[in-house]
């Protein structure tokens, strides 16, 4: 079990992490040890000016973001414009074939052809 040590604030001070350790964590502790370590990790401390680091931050992101539209782009040029300009053209070249029209024999009062085509079978009535 670990053991408990009093540290010594202001009253205000005190509530005021109070009320904000409840948004943040279960148990003070926890949300103590959170805060240490986001300034452990980030290597900061309240009393820096966030502002050069900040800026920091958003150029790395940024350049971050442009290399990615990079590699995205290179992407597209290699791979995807290929691909759908070989698929466009299989599909350009591909034609299919046309089907025979059945033809009656001449009918001597019209004095015409008449032509059928072939009959497609499907589950679909309206098609016939």
């Amino acid at each position: 079990m670990d053991s408990f040590t009093a540290i010594r604030f202001k009253k205000d001070t005190a509530q005021k992490f109070k009320q904000y350790s409840k948004h943040i964590a279960p148990t003070h502790t926890q949300a103590m040890a959170m805060m240490l370590d986001f300034f452990e990790r980030n290597h900061c401390t309240p009393d820096e000016d966030y502002g050069p680091h900040l800026i920091r931050l958003e150029r790395r992101v940024l350049k971050r973001i442009d290399s990615l539209i990079a590699i995205i782009k290179n992407i597209e040029k290699t791979q995807t414009k290929p691909t759908h300009a070989m698929l466009a053209a299989l599909f350009q070249a591909y034609e299919p074939p046309k089907q025979k029209l059945m033809i009656e024999k001449n009918d001597p009062y019209l004095n015409t052809e008449v032509r059928f085509r072939e009959k497609k079978y499907s589950n679909d009535k309206d098609e016939n």
